[in-house]
């Protein structure tokens, strides 16, 4: 048994434009300058405290900020030019591994757990993760906590365990975790970056990474 572990914005989900706007308003909202759109995404895959606390440091309203973001997110969600659809090909992907009997597919996520249950329920995903973890559930990327409960809940060990992230903070978290790191070119970071957090391949699209989990008896990839 396997178990593929995906990180949400920017790996399953395009959500940039979203992001970028709601950092917007919760910067506006606080008399402060938004930062650029290089800046909103470098944080992506943090929680909401940690990412603040990258873009405004730690005498900065990060309370404020991640509570005002929450708002603004949730208002532009209803917004028809706010979409967040998922990256080519991985909506199949998903549902072709959720039908094999020798994976267990999980979520690890900076988002909190209302966004998981929001993003599983809009695409049909009701009972396909095994585990979900969250924000709200653990301590922020890249602390290895989200993993190593993911692993314990499903009963996998880290020799069959992979992270597919577009960021640093995936690939780091998987790397102290002792998973395999797999990283997507399609993300908010570099691949260069990618390898250097300690990815142990980075694809490029869809049917690159569905070729790295052939059925087939050992079909995990091992970590770097």
């Amino acid at each position: 048994m396997k178990l593929i572990v995906f990180d949400v914005d920017g790996t399953l989900v395009d959500s940039q434009h979203l992001i970028v706007a709601a950092q917007g308003m919760a910067f506006a909202e606080h008399g402060l300058t938004a930062p650029s759109r290089t800046e909103s995404l470098s944080v992506v895959g943090l929680s909401l405290p940690q990412a603040f606390r990258r873009l405004v440091g730690e005498d900065g309203p990060i309370e404020g900020l991640s509570e005002s973001y929450k708002r603004a997110f949730n208002i532009l969600r209803l917004d028809p030019n706010y979409e967040e659809p998922l990256f080519p090909g991985m909506g199949d992907l998903v549902a072709r591994l959720h039908a094999r009997d020798d994976v267990r597919l999980g979520i690890a996520t900076g988002k909190a757990r209302r966004g998981v249950d929001r993003l599983i329920e809009s695409h049909g995903w009701d009972g396909w993760f095994a585990t979900t973890q969250s924000a709200d559930d653990a301590p922020s990327k890249p602390d290895p906590a989200m993993l190593r409960q993911a692993m314990a809940e499903t009963g996998i060990e880290p020799g069959a365990t992979v992270m597919i992230g577009d960021t640093t903070y995936d690939m780091a978290m998987a790397v102290s975790a002792g998973v395999a790191a797999v990283g997507v070119g399609w993300g908010y970071h570099p691949t260069g970056a990618l390898f250097g957090a300690g990815a142990s391949i980075v694809v490029d699209n869809a049917v690159d990474l569905g070729a790295l989990f052939p059925e087939a008896a050992g079909n995990a990839v091992s970590p770097a």
